[in-house]
């Protein structure tokens, strides 16, 4: 497999290239130079294949043999060993819940592949490589769990102080050992810009032999893809048409994800792109102008992104055709207000509790649906509604949440960050001092 720079087409490199370096040194992001298709044979046998079998399926085809099929399959089989279930709502709505890994979050996915994979490229190499990451809530703390305690790594996660959720902050900073916290004074854009300073400052990269974690990273994508299939495979056993899927989106490498598996033979009817009040791309897709700016907080805080940084890969897949764009992708967004009146009219109606960021999505939903009644549509529910406690007991009561104890058990940990302004020169006089 072999991956170029957006910034710099002519040139290619190798996967483990692109995974540990995560960010070229144009600062462009790594594409894949050839996406294929996968075989008739694999659509003629998917509806009988489990989700382990399937998923080796789809990524070893991706990876065209960057890694050994043996040693890929073992990766696989580790990383996912959660279901990605849909739950069905009514014949029209179901909901994909991302939520079955250990930090309730759709990052499992992509964390626990990429620790694996990263800890394979490295096996013979006897430097600690550094995990660099920003989050808005949820890719922290799975990444936090997925490398923990893995020989050879430190990771490193800068969070906006204030506005992740209490549970969050705690999958942050409770665990220790090699997984050291940031609390950044401003928003997740600052914590993302820091981070990308860090990657370009050619020296402070070299010294900490720095690695992303953040979808920047490939390594993060390939992963995301396999709960699609899932969820498709699903419906087509139920003899559906093929679904429109409803994405809550901040970075959008979740849905760049998608637009990946689509080239790779998946049949999707139609994308929506679900966001808060942080709608740069829904303005973009209405109007063909992006204007990235500085994000609002809101009560779904992994949206709460103004620059999303997998958009250049989105309008590299479309060949920067806004109108092709336009044409696959829909784009709605939603205030706190309507989201917390969409996560009661879900209990109410369905006796399902959704979280902030699924609740942007059904609405969304709602709104494709009164113009297309006939579609099935399948959205995201890429957190557990655990992780938000006080969001959903302000609008449902106590009585509605129960609190998975591999969450529960954080409560009472100490939290331990070290706060930091919210400068790139910050960063990495905080990196260059590191032992």
């Amino acid at each position: 497999m072999r991956l170029y720079s957006t910034n710099s087409p002519d040139t290619s490199v190798d996967f483990g290239e692109a995974v540990l370096r995560s960010l070229p040194a144009d600062n462009g992001l790594y594409m894949p130079e050839h996406i294929p298709a996968l075989s008739d044979v694999f659509w003629e046998t998917w509806q009988t294949m489990d989700f382990d079998k399937m998923a080796y399926e789809v990524v070893s085809t991706i990876l065209q043999g960057a890694i050994p099929n043996e040693q890929l399959a073992k990766i696989v089989s580790e990383a996912l060993n959660f279901p990605a279930p849909t739950a069905r709502l009514d014949e029209n709505r179901r909901v994909l819940e991302l939520f079955h890994g250990p930090t309730l979050a759709f990052k499992d996915f992509g964390a626990r592949f990429m620790a694996r994979v990263m800890a394979w490229l490295t096996r013979d190499d006897d430097k600690v490589l550094t995990v660099l990451v920003a989050t808005s809530g949820d890719t922290g703390g799975a990444v936090a769990s997925a490398f923990h305690h893995v020989e050879g790594t430190r990771v490193i996660i800068l969070y906006p102080s204030g506005k992740v959720s209490g549970l969050q902050e705690k999958q942050l900073t409770a665990l220790g050992g090699n997984i050291t916290a940031l609390e950044i004074d401003g928003s997740f854009d600052d914590c993302q810009r820091m981070v990308k300073a860090a990657f370009l400052n050619a020296d402070i990269s070299k010294q900490c032999n720095l690695t992303s974690a953040n979808s920047i990273n490939i390594s993060r994508l390939i992963p995301q893809m396999l709960y699609y299939f899932e969820a498709a495979r699903q419906l087509a056993i139920e003899g559906k048409e093929p679904p429109v899927f409803v994405i809550p989106s901040g970075n959008f490498g979740n849905l760049t994800a998608l637009l990946i598996a689509k080239r790779m033979g998946l049949q999707v009817n139609h994308v929506v792109a679900a966001t808060n009040i942080n709608d740069v791309v829904p303005e973009y897709l209405e109007s063909s102008k992006y204007k990235p700016r500085p994000s609002v907080a809101t009560l779904s805080n992994a949206m709460d992104v103004g620059a999303p940084s997998n958009f250049v890969r989105m309008q590299e897949l479309f060949g920067n055709d806004w109108k092709a764009m336009a044409s696959d992708i829909s784009g709605y967004a939603a205030d706190d207000v309507c989201t917390c009146n969409a996560i009661k009219e879900v209990h109410q109606k369905y006796g399902y509790v959704i979280d902030p960021h699924g609740a942007v999505g059904y609405l969304a939903a709602e709104a494709w649906l009164a113009d297309h009644p006939n579609d099935t549509t399948i959205i995201l529910e890429t957190a557990h509604p655990a992780k938000f406690p006080e969001t959903i007991t302000e609008q449902l009561g106590s009585g509605a949440l129960e609190i998975p104890e591999r969450i529960a058990c954080l409560a009472d940990k100490p939290k331990v960050a070290t706060p930091m302004a919210a400068s790139p020169e910050a960063l990495i006089d905080w990196l260059a001092g590191m032992s």
